[in-house]
């Protein structure tokens, strides 16, 4: 799509936002499911995913396939951005919409969750991504690169957010500090790592009763062409007759889990 929002001269510029929409520009903040499916609109300030119509928006691509997730309702573009709207009708980005944590329905935002844990004296990086849970989808889970020389107690950095935020289903469930944190070329953090190293630790600690067992089992999570992101499971030394039975315990065990996942023997 076009531009859909600017600052008018006539009207108060509001640092922060990207102004208003412009002539026969629409935009609308709405909460959608985990498949792109539209819930409900957003109530002012609220946060959620930015949608836009109008003359500027283009009307699909030629491969069908690449029209999955890009509207909403056939009509509305899905930017990929998550925002809010003002009272006033101002349009303010806050973050992008692959970052979202869903919770059981519940959409987190990462980026205050993020200011909170990045305003804790000892921490020098901050990222918060969802790892998969059978039961809500994801839990906030958050990883911390500490300052040199820093150091935290258990569960210090856990309370220091659950006590400046008013969102309970926001704090994450634990948070990992970790050496280093991964970064893309211009320094941002490359939240898909995070994401497969949170998948990969709650998979593992699902497999346990395998490996308690002494079956040579590990997972290994990362991306993927067609499910954006996969879990592989690699069994190995199993005796020929054994190996579809262990297969299926792994399967009933990660079946609950939204990500997909494969079984390989080795």
């Amino acid at each position: 799509s076009s531009v859909h929002t600017l600052a008018y001269p006539s009207r108060p510029i509001r640092l922060g936002s990207v102004g208003l929409p412009m002539p026969y520009a629409r935009v609308r903040i709405v909460q959608l499911d985990a498949d792109g499916r539209l819930i409900r609109d957003c109530a002012a300030d609220e946060i959620g995913v930015v949608i836009m119509a109008g003359p500027g928006v283009f009307s699909g691509y030629l491969n069908d396939e690449h029209n999955r997730g890009a509207f909403v309702d056939e009509v509305w573009v899905n930017s990929g951005d998550l925002g809010r709207l003002d009272a006033d009708g101002y349009l303010w980005i806050t973050g992008r919409a692959k970052d979202l944590v869903i919770r059981g329905g519940h959409n987190i935002d990462p980026a205050p969750i993020e200011e909170i844990m990045f305003r804790h004296p000892a921490v020098g990086f901050a990222a918060v991504v969802g790892q998969p849970d059978a039961y809500a989808g994801e839990l906030p889970v958050g990883y911390v690169q500490l300052k040199p020389g820093a150091t935290v107690e258990p569960g210090e950095l856990e309370a220091w957010v659950r006590e400046r935020t008013p969102e309970r289903a926001a704090v994450p469930v634990q948070v990992i500090p970790i050496d280093s944190m991964p970064v893309t070329g211009v320094g941002k953090v490359f939240k898909p790592q995070l994401r497969w190293d949170a998948a990969q630790r709650v998979f593992a600690k699902v497999l346990s009763p395998l490996t308690e067992r002494g079956i040579d089992c590990k997972v290994k999570v990362g991306a993927h062409g067609s499910h954006g992101s996969i879990a592989t499971v690699t069994l190995a030394g199993l005796p020929a007759d054994q190996r579809e039975l262990v297969a299926g315990e792994v399967h009933t065990l990660l079946d609950p889990f939204v990500m997909r996942h494969e079984v390989a023997q080795a």
